[in-house]
């Protein structure tokens, strides 16, 4: 669920692989039991809850789980979950935008603050980076959906925006508002999408050194180990050379 997919291999490298599972999956339930609160419980008249469904079958979750989490619409409980947006800076300067679905605004708050405090970071009012970002949608696929050329036609036929291929991956970006359409034209052309999104997209980059880099990337994995916390964004980049040492650590 990160916003920065680059450096994913990083944040997930430690801990048992079911366990990161058993999350992910309660943070796909979450976001799905809310787009059916909020919208009703049907895909086909409820957008956010299609792209919520698409998502989580990207990531391999079960029918029944998918199924379950929007049931639990239906109950008292799930209209004590909110949306929150916390923005702050980290190491170096880096702007992060961190989103939230919590029963608890206070607990919710109270943690991302000293997440940040105890990592370098320093948390603002809303609004302090996200003029930094551009709200945007993107439909991930695996490298066996095709090769660059029937991805990037299969893309600009759907009305996405841009395309970005290596030998493992597409990530097509599109306009926040046509997400939706750009997903379910891509799923008829290319398969199930491994994540469909709506993301903030750096509009500049903020370079980091080694021992900023893994401040943030330590902040940034906590952030996301919270049970409340949906994504994290940040507009850093690190070069190649660093990275490498960091994803060997």
């Amino acid at each position: 669920m990160a916003g920065h997919s680059q450096f994913k291999n990083i944040m997930y490298r430690k801990g048992a692989q079911d366990k990161k599972r058993s999350k992910l999956f309660s943070k796909l339930s979450r976001e799905i039991t809310i787009a059916a609160k909020f919208g009703g419980p049907s895909p086909d008249s409820n957008a956010r809850l299609r792209l919520a469904i698409q998502n989580a079958r990207g990531q391999s979750m079960p029918k029944d789980n998918i199924e379950r989490a929007i049931k639990k619409s239906e109950q008292s409980d799930a209209d004590n979950f909110e949306e929150m947006r916390y923005e702050g800076y980290g190491p170096g300067g880096v702007a992060l935008i961190v989103e939230a679905l919590s029963d608890n605004r206070n607990r919710t708050a109270s943690a991302v603050r000293a997440t940040f405090a105890k990592n370098g970071g320093n948390l603002g009012e809303t609004g302090a980076v996200s003029f930094m970002f551009d709200r945007v949608g993107e439909v991930s696929f695996g490298g066996d959906a095709g090769d660059a050329d029937t991805v990037f036609e299969a893309a600009i036929e759907a009305g996405a925006d841009d395309v970005n291929s290596t030998d493992e991956s597409h990530v097509i970006s599109c306009s926040f508002e046509s997400l939706g359409d750009v997903a379910a034209a891509l799923e008829n052309t290319l398969g199930q999408p491994e994540s469909v999104n709506a993301i903030w997209r750096p509009q500049t980059m903020t370079p980091v050194d080694e021992d900023k880099a893994a401040t943030l990337l330590k902040l940034i994995a906590l952030l996301e180990d919270d049970d409340d916390v949906q994504s994290v964004y940040a507009n850093f980049e690190v070069s190649e050379e660093v990275l490498a040492k960091l994803t060997a650590a």
